[in-house]
């Protein structure tokens, strides 16, 4: 295969080099992952940032709604009572205050985070009878979440505007 034009080569950012205890693996990567779909839902163009792309109805700004809840409630001990909420933007949001909010529940988390000494240690969990899953479990669960949604991320705003990367 010939190589690419510069112009349209892509600049993905590589996965981190992260320490060697496991802790700061799971945190690098789930960090990597946030900001990756943090960054591809910021500048997508109106209305069609909150359009379904699909025909499941997913959308760059329900995406990223959806895993601010997640945040919330992995992190937190949040309660959400409406999942399928959780994928829809209020027409009042712009994209930027859907980033910024998601922004800020990753900042609250990672506070959290900060204070669990013990990946073993159960976290809060709203709701629900029972001890919460351990803090090993939730950053695994939040990397397969984030990661996840990143990649439906990708595909959308590439149909979107043509942007592609990390």
């Amino acid at each position: 295969m010939p190589p690419q034009p510069a112009a349209s080569r892509r600049t993905d950012t590589p996965p981190p080099r992260t320490a060697n205890n496991e802790a700061d693996v799971l945190r690098g990567f789930l960090d990597y992952l946030r900001s990756s779909i943090a960054a591809k839902v910021e500048g997508a163009p109106e209305p069609r940032v909150r359009t379904a792309e699909v025909p499941s109805g997913t959308n760059l700004l329900g995406l990223l709604g959806h895993l601010t809840a997640v945040e919330e409630t992995m992190f937190l001990g949040a309660k959400v009572t409406d999942w399928p909420a959780t994928f829809r933007a209020a027409p009042e949001e712009s994209v930027a205050d859907v980033v910024a909010r998601y922004r800020a529940a990753v900042e609250r988390a990672n506070t959290a985070l900060d204070a669990c000494t013990d990946l073993g240690a159960a976290l809060p969990w709203a709701g629900r009878a029972g001890a919460g899953p351990s803090v090993r479990w939730a950053l695994t669960h939040m990397i397969e979440e984030t990661g996840r949604h990143a990649g439906h991320a990708d595909i959308i705003r590439e149909l979107i505007d043509g942007a592609t990367g990390r």
